[in-house]
């Protein structure tokens, strides 16, 4: 479940900020929302899992909580994020 290399570039490169930037708060957010989504599609047809689905509450809370920090950071990258994301909708 967790992300290839590949993939991981490809969120990376389109969420990044600057040219080197490999852990803002954005590529962070990207990459937990992918997770999130993974894990969401596991736990639809795994329906007992509850480790996982422990996991996946930690991922959402982590999420929340870099969301809440570049809201107060950064109000228009905040807003261009979750469009682009598709979440808090």
């Amino acid at each position: 479940m967790a992300l290839t290399q590949e993939r991981k570039q490809e969120l990376i490169s389109s969420y990044q900020v600057h040219e080197t930037d490999t852990g803002s708060a954005a590529v962070q957010i990207a990459m937990l929302t992918e997770r999130i989504n993974r894990l969401s599609e596991h736990l639809r047809s795994n329906k007992k899992d509850h480790s996982s689905r422990r996991g996946l509450l930690k991922i959402i809370g982590q999420r929340k909580r870099l969301l809440s920090y570049l809201q107060t950071e950064d109000r228009e990258q905040y807003q261009s994020l979750i469009g682009r994301l598709g979440i808090r909708g």
